[in-house]
């Protein structure tokens, strides 16, 4: 399959029609072959929900997929898994890659080989890709901050609780937010703590802020999978861990949907969350996978999943639906995150 060619040829395509993504055969793929895939981290729930999720979609979709592996947040290891992945027969590659600069190298020489990679919830900034399977991460911020903003009447104080600013997901979901709290609610002041997607530094940051800023108000969590747990023993700890109605109440709007934070909300803990789909990751990680490996290619548009395929400089992307979770819908059987057993 003539992975490089073919991609470029379907996204000048894209750009040049702006028709929708239907799929074409090229005729090049050998119709089947190992699908490799790495998992970015099992310290986040979020992740670890969508790790159980990779074999039940693989299952359904008859996918030849590989033992996986896991790079632990360390792009070293994933390089290094990639390299035994591919030295194992791997036709193609399914990856998370964190810090979302690190990884061209990687994607170049798989270019060279002629082995499509499907990335899942992050963008690489440079490199080669099939297809990106993520959500609009900078709608992610502008609900937060609309949220938030609309709760605190449009003044006040809020901390954001970043993530990893190397990745291209912290950086949409910080600059959305900021964007929007400046030109919607410039009467609140927006106090931003890179945590690196780590709950530890997170629990540090909020507890430094909220003793500096008792009369802070909202609290916006890139990544409730590593961020949830800290954030609400900070709370407890401040005895500011009460319901809405109470005048103390501090309002908290979190990313993922994991079952954690539909329980938060239900309990009055925080007040939203945007679902980003787990289940709807790996099911269309291994579809684009199985894809590419059957010489099929995209075009930028509407698809038949509620979806959009996005152009980009170095590839294409599909921009999953991720819907905003408060108590009003908390309840719905439909989201991801109250089908988890």
């Amino acid at each position: 399959m003539k992975f490089g060619s073919a991609v470029a040829a379907a996204a000048l395509l894209a750009v040049v029609t702006a028709c929708g993504s239907g799929t074409t055969t090229t005729g090049e793929g050998g119709g089947g072959g190992k699908v490799g895939i790495d998992h970015p981290r099992a310290d986040s729930d979020f992740w670890n929900s969508y790790i159980k999720y990779v074999p039940q979609m693989a299952g359904e979709l008859k996918v030849d997929l590989m033992p996986p592996t896991n790079s632990q947040n360390d792009v070293s290891k994933l390089v290094n898994n990639v390299q035994a992945l591919v030295g194992q027969g791997a036709k193609a590659i399914i990856m998370a890659p964190q810090d979302t600069g690190a990884i061209a190298n990687t994607l170049q020489q798989l270019e060279n080989k002629k082995i499509p990679v499907v990335t899942v919830d992050t963008r690489p900034d440079k490199g080669k890709v099939y297809m990106v399977v993520r959500a609009d991460n900078r709608a992610y911020g502008t609900k937060a901050c609309e949220f938030l903003g609309e709760k605190l009447g449009g003044k006040g104080k809020v901390v954001q609780l970043q993530g990893a600013l190397s990745s291209i997901n912290g950086r949409d979901r910080s600059e959305a937010f900021l964007e929007c709290m400046k030109s919607k609610f410039p009467g609140i002041t927006v106090f931003s703590e890179p945590t690196e997607w780590d709950g530890t530094k997170a629990a540090s940051m909020l507890q430094t802020r909220l003793e500096q800023n008792p009369d802070i108000k909202g609290i916006y969590l890139h990544a409730g999978g590593v961020h949830l747990a800290p954030t609400l023993q900070v709370l407890k700890q401040k005895s500011l861990l009460v319901p809405p109605t109470d005048p103390k109440h501090i309002f908290v709007v979190s990313n993922d949907g994991i079952p954690q934070e539909f329980e938060a909300i239900r309990k009055g803990d925080i007040d939203a969350t945007v679902s980003q789909p787990a289940d709807l990751y790996a099911k269309y990680a291994l579809y684009y996978a199985k894809a590419a490996l059957e010489g099929k290619t995209f075009k930028a548009g509407p698809t038949d999943h509620d979806s959009t395929i996005i152009q980009l400089p170095n590839g294409l992307e599909d921009q999953l639906p991720a819907p905003l979770v408060t108590k009003e819908n908390v309840d719905d059987k439909s989201l991801w995150g109250n089908q988890v057993k």
